[in-house]
Parts: C-alpha cells; structure tokens; sequence
C-alpha cells in the first residue's frame, strides 16, 4: 500500500510540476492545485498508513494520529477557496488583457503605447 501511495504522490507531484511551467494561466491554476493535493496525500501518509483502525489511542494496538487528517481536512478547505480565487483572477486577468499567456510580451508593448 505504501508502494501505491508513493507512486499516486510522485505522479501528482511530477504533473503538477508540468502544468505549472507551462505558459498559460489556466494550466498553472491546475498545476497549483494538484501539487496541493500532492502536499496533502503526504501530510495525510505521515499519520502512520493503517487500514481499518482507529484513530484514537487506546482503543486498538495500533492507531493513526489525527493531527495529520485534521490538518489535510483544513488544508482543503483553504486550497478550495485559494482555487476559486485564483480562476476568478484568471478570468478577469483573460477579460482585461485578452491573452492568458503569462509573459505576454504584446501586453507590456501597449502598455508602452500609451
């Protein structure tokens, strides 16, 4: 299982890398977001990998720490609302420049226009 787990963070991690050198603003939105996700499939393996336990001590031999699962449970609540925030900046940046390229060199040449 810990195969599996740190092969899904290491794919995660290495599209995420992918999307956010890429050129465009939507792409580095998703790559932000996966690499979020990446972060929080870790935070959540530090909390011991145990199948059908418990997380609370003393209840079973072994058990989770819930430290870690409280942790990821907050950490989606903010990269959702940083998502939501980030693709409304995205779309406005799209409707006020007309380009979603992030080194837009058209945009800097009007802007010396003026």
């Amino acid at each position: 299982m810990e195969t599996l787990y740190a092969i899904t963070v290491g794919t995660l991690t290495a599209c995420s890398v992918f999307l956010i050198l890429r050129g465009r603003s939507f792409p580095i939105v998703i790559g932000i977001t996966m690499l979020s996700y990446a972060v929080n499939l870790f935070l959540f393996s530090t909390g011991r990998l145990t199948v059908n336990e418990l997380p609370l001590v003393g209840l079973s031999e072994s058990s989770s720490d819930p430290l870690p699962q409280a942790l990821v449970l907050t950490a989606i609540v903010i990269g959702f609302a940083m998502t939501a925030y980030s693709i409304i900046l995205a779309v406005r940046v799209r409707g006020e420049i007309g380009s979603d390229e992030v080194n837009d060199s058209n945009y800097a040449e009007q802007e010396g226009q003026r």
